[in-house]
């Protein structure tokens, strides 16, 4: 969800079906002190709880109710005049004052000093001081206060979001706490699972606080995390009658003088997902490198060199290329020289088959999205940030901002399906549609890992999966075989070729046929 979402559902809950507030705040301030009381014993537990005046705060003294209540010393620290608390925070300010739990109201920065050994000491800081209504630079002693908790060793957990944090864009507005761990209410928002946002927040934890779930069906978020079981419902049995004709037949265009190596991995990343042939095309003096190195790939040539190709005569011989083929993965390693981009250009609008396009594809349509306007078949583009940047004509900082927004818009303008990689890679589409891809690790930083996922996304589009399925799986997948190379080989020296090993055990993991057979008599 979004912060605006969430108040939606919020506002709904309480007004429509008729739950009062004060209901949810009790449960969401409930769940916080259970978190904490399944980490660690509360019994004589030293727990700082920093409360805002809002409603973030309101879940605070809940929080501190239930942990008092369960044998932990606590004491709340409200950054703001008691006069400033209203609604149903107030309530719950008011139950704790009648406990005799120690409040002290903090209204200045010398008052804030006073109190720093306090949260420097505890074993626990439960952080409520900003909520997701957050929407400018912290400062003041909200900074101060976030500065120290991040100094702090005892165990910190932010309420609903850390505090600090842009509840849908994941980026510190100044500053922001440093979780262990959240607990946010009902359903998991934006900017806790993209980074940089997912660094700040530690482990994080869904409570359900009531909200029904049919107003979360009515609302119809269009942003959702990938989940394993989705694509393990849709993940087709091999049937025992298939042959290499059933699985489709992927059509590389990769690789150049100097690049062959990217042809390679994407072309083997086909194969290891499952397609049941694949053909690498590419400049008659690169073929003659790679008709070797894969034995179960096929090579075509598409002009004699790079130099001398013909617009025209180059464009008809990948059309022809294309014609039996079910799927085309285009960009990784290729010429990039304007008769190539002239070729791109003339190409894209005549394939009668899903494309993916990654790489040098990407970097040759650069200011000539308008293309796309011709293309009547599905296309997936897969840039890194730094590609992103170019195509939408931004700089990477920017890009890396707001990554949905920025995917959301490529979308707008080539009516493609966009994944924008990276850590947390997000998959957007058509109709606002937005998937968060949740595995992968550092050492996926590394020259081909993206020609690997291209050869995946195209593998998959040549056994007819839909491409929404298609691109969820193919970056799910891509992303959990690296995590096995990382887990083998840690991750500085882990390299692409590491992930195609791992792609086999990770489809195996998925696989819903009995390859053993019938017994024997």
């Amino acid at each position: 969800m979004t912060a605006a979402q969430m108040r939606e559902l919020d506002r709904s809950t309480i007004e429509d079906v008729g739950v009062p507030g004060v209901v949810l705040m009790e449960v969401a301030g409930r769940s916080v002190a259970d978190v904490i009381g399944q980490s660690m014993s509360l019994t004589g537990l030293e727990v700082v709880v920093l409360s805002g005046r809002g409603n973030n705060g309101g879940d605070g003294y809940v929080a501190a109710r239930h942990l008092w209540s369960r044998g932990a010393d606590v004491e709340v620290f409200v950054l703001a005049p008691r006069e400033r608390i209203k609604g149903d925070a107030l309530v719950n300010l008011k139950a704790i004052e009648n406990l005799g739990l120690p409040i002290r109201f903090i209204e200045s920065a010398e008052a804030l000093d006073e109190i720093s050994d306090a949260i420097l000491g505890a074993d626990c800081i439960v952080d409520a001081m900003l909520g997701t209504g957050l929407d400018s630079e912290v400062r003041g002693i909200f900074a101060q206060a976030i500065e120290v908790v991040n100094k702090a060793e005892g165990l910190r957990v932010a309420v609903d979001v850390p505090s600090g944090l842009h509840a849908d864009q994941g980026v510190p507005l100044g500053s922001a706490v440093q979780a262990d761990m959240t607990v946010t209410f009902g359903l998991a928002k934006v900017g806790l699972c993209t980074y940089p946002g997912a660094e700040f927040v530690g482990d994080l934890h869904v409570a359900d606080i009531g909200i029904p779930s049919s107003l979360v069906q009515e609302l119809d978020p269009p942003t959702a995390l990938i989940e394993e079981s989705e694509i393990l419902a849709s993940w087709p049995a091999r049937r025992m009658g298939g042959h290499k004709g059933t699985y489709g037949h992927l059509l590389v265009l990769a690789g150049s003088t100097g690049k062959a190596g990217a042809a390679l991995l994407c072309g083997e990343a086909g194969l290891r997902v499952g397609a049941g042939l694949v053909t690498l095309a590419t400049p008659a003096d690169v073929q003659r490198h790679l008709q070797a190195e894969v034995p179960e790939l096929m090579t075509k040539a598409y002009a004699d060199d790079a130099l001398s190709m013909d617009v025209d005569e180059t464009t008809d011989r990948l059309v022809a290329l294309t014609a039996t083929r079910r799927a085309v993965a285009l960009g990784p390693g290729i010429p990039t020289t304007e008769t190539m981009q002239a070729v791109i250009e003339a190409l894209l609008p005549r394939l009668k088959v899903p494309m993916v396009i990654d790489a040098d594809g990407l970097n040759l349509l650069v200011g000539r999205l308008d293309v796309f306007r011709h293309v009547a078949v599905p296309v997936v583009l897969t840039p890194h940030p730094g590609e992103m940047a170019r195509l939408v004509e931004s700089s990477t900082a920017k890009v890396q901002q707001d990554r949905i927004a920025v995917a959301l818009s490529l979308v707008d303008r080539t009516g493609a399906w966009v994944v924008l990689k990276g850590a947390r890679t997000i998959i957007a589409g058509p109709h606002g549609t937005v998937w968060i891809n949740p595995t992968g690790n550092p050492g996926m930083g590394t020259a081909g890992a993206g020609d690997v996922l291209t050869g995946m996304v195209g593998g998959l589009l040549a056994q007819g999966w839909p491409t929404a399925d298609a691109v969820r799986a193919a970056v799910f997948a891509h992303g959990k075989a690296g995590d096995k190379a990382a887990e083998a080989l840690g991750l500085a020296g882990l390299t692409a070729s590491d992930l195609l090993g791992r792609i086999p055990a990770v489809l195996r993991e998925w696989e819903q046929l009995d390859v053993g057979g019938p017994a024997s008599s």
